[in-house]
């Protein structure tokens, strides 16, 4: 058997993170098992699908490293849809699935319960196809469905207890039980690898697989992906977007390894692996099944270690984008023509080791291309106490009688300024680093003034020391 797996998104948003486990765990198993993976698009909700979002998906993909013509597809739901009728009719022929006209209303009245399920009131009542007439699936009465999971063994259901589910709707159009189930029968699909929130759907869909004359995939459902408070990721309450990381500069081997970590881990005491070693370890069985958290924390510190890993002219090209701003990157508050390549090129590895994600290459290096530096108000406040004038007056005259410019000239110079005034280099810097960077925080400062220059860095002392009393 040729193990075929598929990713099915439905194109209605950004790409969620959680999505992304779970078609890199598919491409995996697929690869173990020299296998297929297969992308199909679930289109039929003509209401909120966009072309935009099926790009968006396959942009998302190949960010994460399933390249578009490494897979089957994509495949669109909606032009299986003759497929999805023509199984809904057999069903309906074979006795499996009857008609039905009862509101939610009806049943709420018969039942006495809104939260009661379906009362197989139009079972025997011998309804024909109309106008709003639901297609019921008729689920047996008697006997279990048992779902083999490769993740959760084999969770057993009690077919008394699952209500009979509606597969078409009163237009004669299949809802996505049915949908779902024709598409994986018709592509061969032998094993579903999908999130945990979808299991209670599985007895439904195994049951479809068996009425419609074939077996059921293996399934395997994976860990659902929570917040810091247990609650499942939400589009409206969590940052879920891969997009939106993407953008802020998360590397994709980083994103990938980390997503990897949601429910399973390599062998030994590590985290941060090569991704053949993902992929030669990774095992499906191994997945752990608790709810697996998302914690941005750390996934922003796997990110720091990932950047400082990288020689230091791959760094200088992946902040590209940032430095100039792209299609979905803002631009940064320089101008393009006051941009110094050989400036950044002078201060990237500095910058490397201090920054865990791409977007915060822009604030560190920005008082270098800026004709004044953004001043931090709260940073002025703080570093700009009594005594800083004093300091930046006596910092200008040091740093005009130089004979070279560079950082251990720099260093000593501030270093026997501070020194005359009872204060050690890291008190002495405060407010020179204001003065020339706008902030108190950010890269070296003796390697910055150097960089940026005798002539620039005085000026701004020298503004600086006009602001004070």
């Amino acid at each position: 058997m040729t193990v075929r797996v598929r990713f099915a998104p439905s194109p209605t948003g950004m790409f969620h993170v959680g999505g992304a486990r779970s078609a890199l765990q598919n491409w995996i198993y697929a690869k173990q098992h020299e296998g297929v993976f297969v992308l199909r698009i679930e289109d039929t909700d003509a209401a909120r699908n966009k072309p935009e979002w099926t790009e968006g998906i396959l942009t998302a993909l190949e960010w994460i490293g399933i390249a578009r013509g490494s897979y089957e597809g994509p495949h669109f739901q909606s032009a299986n849809a003759g497929e999805h009728r023509a199984a809904a009719e057999r069903l309906y022929a074979g006795g499996r699935a009857y008609y039905c006209d009862c509101t939610r209303d009806q049943v709420q009245a018969r039942t006495g319960s809104q939260y009661q399920g379906y009362d197989g009131f139009c079972r025997d009542r011998g309804l024909g196809p109309g106008e709003g007439r639901a297609l019921r699936f008729r689920t047996p009465d008697e006997g279990e469905t048992v779902v083999v999971d490769l993740i959760r063994g084999e969770p057993t259901f009690e077919n008394k207890l699952i209500e009979d589910f509606v597969i078409a709707r009163g237009d004669g159009s299949p809802v996505f039980l049915l949908a779902n189930v024709v598409d994986d029968l018709t592509m061969g699909i032998t094993h579903v690898i999908r999130a945990e929130e979808h299991l209670p759907n599985t007895p439904k869909q195994q049951l479809l697989w068996e009425a419609l004359g074939a077996n059921p995939p293996i399934w395997a459902h994976v860990p659902v992906v929570v917040n810091e408070k247990r609650q499942k990721l939400s589009k409206r309450r969590d940052k879920v977007a891969l997009e939106a990381y993407r953008d802020e500069g998360y590397l994709p081997d980083a994103m990938r390894n980390y997503l990897m970590l949601l429910g399973w881990a390599p062998s030994g005491d590590r985290e941060i692996v090569p991704w053949s070693v993902i992929e030669s370890e990774f095992r499906l069985e191994e997945v752990n099944l608790s709810p697996a958290f998302f914690d941005e924390k750390k996934l922003r510190a796997f990110n720091g270690e990932y950047i400082r890993a990288l020689p230091v002219e791959q760094f200088i090209e992946e902040c590209r984008p940032w430095l100039t701003g792209t299609a979905t990157i803002p631009p940064p508050p320089w101008q393009p023509e006051e941009f110094d390549e050989a400036a950044f090129n002078a201060v990237a590895e500095l910058a490397q080791t201090r920054i865990a994600v791409l977007s915060e290459i822009v604030p560190n290096v920005d008082f270098l291309f800026l004709a004044d530096p953004l001043i931090d108000e709260g940073a002025w406040a703080k570093a700009m106490k009594p005594g800083a004038a004093e300091l930046l007056d006596a910092a200008v005259v040091a740093f005009e009688a130089l004979p070279q410019w560079d950082a251990e000239s720099l260093k000593a110079a501030l270093e026997q300024v501070g020194t005359e005034r009872g204060l050690k280099l890291g008190k002495a810097q405060a407010p020179v680093r204001v003065a020339v960077t706008g902030r108190t925080v950010g890269l070296p400062l003796f390697e910055s003034m150097e960089v940026l220059g005798r002539e620039r860095t005085l000026t701004r002392l020298r503004a600086a020391r006009l602001r004070l009393p």
